[in-house]
Parts: structure tokens; C-alpha cells; sequence
């Protein structure tokens, strides 16, 4: 069975988007080795990334461009090159490489996307996805960055969530430039 991993960004009040919808914020403090190191290793792997819309259209706004490609040349190649499952009914198709795109109910689509071969499942951003999935059981590993930044005010990645969750702390790593990524898993 594929596992699914849910990567995000998060404010140190615990938004993942500021009250515009915006994610530039998480790109502040990048200028440390160890953490450029960390993104290009945990970009490189092989599994599919799963997207909502919203976030689908803001990543193959950039990833796809020559200054993509000119700035961040590794981490561009491996998103270009990476399987993503597109969730949208809005979207009338998807133009970015490796991109398909699904219709219907994350719930049941992530389930039969789990139980099928290939490689592990990656979720990035798409918090009204996660908050949908999340009380079913189906993420198996959340990689959560808190940034040291206060947004105020933005969007809980578990914004209507159905139940509480429970977690447990599978490990931890502090960066130079102030990010910590906690790791944890279903209790």
C-alpha cells in the first residue's frame, strides 16, 4: 500500500496561508546551506504529488517558467518530472507535465490511489484537502515546517476538519534560518 505524506509550510500562529491566500512568507530566511540542502534532498524523491486546484494552478504557475529553471534548477526539474494528481472539478484539464487530473471525492480517490502501485503519495499545500481527509486515516506521515513568522491571521491547514486527530511525534529538526520541521504520524 502507498503511504501518503502531507508537506506544509505553517506561520508560527499556525497558518499556512496569510489572510490574502498568499505563501510568499515561507520563502523568508532561505539563505541557510542546511536548508537548501534539505529541500533539494526531500524534492528528489519519486512519490506523486497530489494538489487542489488552488495550489496546482500557484505551482504550475512558476515550476514550468525559465526562471524556474534559472533560480532554482534542481528543485524545478524534479517538480516538472514528478506524477501529479490534480483535484478540481473547476479545471477543464491540466497543461502541466506528468499532470492528470481527478474529479471526483478525495476521500475515495485517495483511498483507491493508495491501494494502488507506484510510488508514495505526496501532498503539498491544499489544505481544504487535507482538512477533508485528515479524519478518515488515509495521511500516514505529516512533514510540518513552522516558520518564524506571525501571519495574524490566514487559513488553518485543518479548517473543518471532522474530528479531532490524534498525533504522535516521530521527530524533529531545527534549521539555521529558525524553520523547524516536526514530523509525526497517526497515534
Amino acid at each position: 500500500m502507498r503511504k501518503l505524506t502531507v508537506f506544509n509550510h505553517v506561520s508560527l500562529d499556525g497558518y499556512f496561508t496569510d489572510r490574502d491566500n498568499a505563501i510568499g512568507w515561507v520563502h523568508v530566511a532561505e539563505d541557510d546551506p542546511e536548508w537548501t540542502a534539505f529541500t533539494k534532498q526531500n524534492v528528489s524523491g519519486d512519490g506523486e504529488l497530489v494538489f487542489g486546484r488552488k495550489t496546482y494552478d500557484m505551482m504550475a504557475s512558476f515550476w514550468p517558467t525559465p526562471a524556474a529553471t534559472r533560480e532554482q534548477p534542481e528543485i524545478a526539474a524534479a517538480m516538472n518530472g514528478r506524477s501529479k494528481v490534480v483535484f478540481s472539478r473547476a479545471l477543464d484539464r491540466v497543461d502541466w507535465s506528468n499532470s492528470r487530473r481527478v474529479h471526483g471525492d478525495p476521500v475515495a480517490e485517495i483511498a483507491k490511489l493508495k491501494e494502488q502501485p507506484g510510488p508514495d503519495l505526496v501532498i503539498l499545500g491544499s489544505g481544504s484537502i487535507i482538512a477533508r481527509i485528515a479524519a478518515h486515516e488515509l495521511i500516514d506521515r505529516y512533514q510540518i515546517v513552522v516558520n518564524p513568522v506571525v501571519l495574524g491571521a490566514g487559513r488553518s491547514m485543518f479548517e473543518g476538519a471532522a474530528r479531532k486527530i490524534d498525533l504522535r511525534q516521530t521527530g524533529s529538526r531545527a534549521f539555521r534560518n529558525g524553520k523547524v520541521l516536526l514530523a509525526y504520524e497517526p497515534a
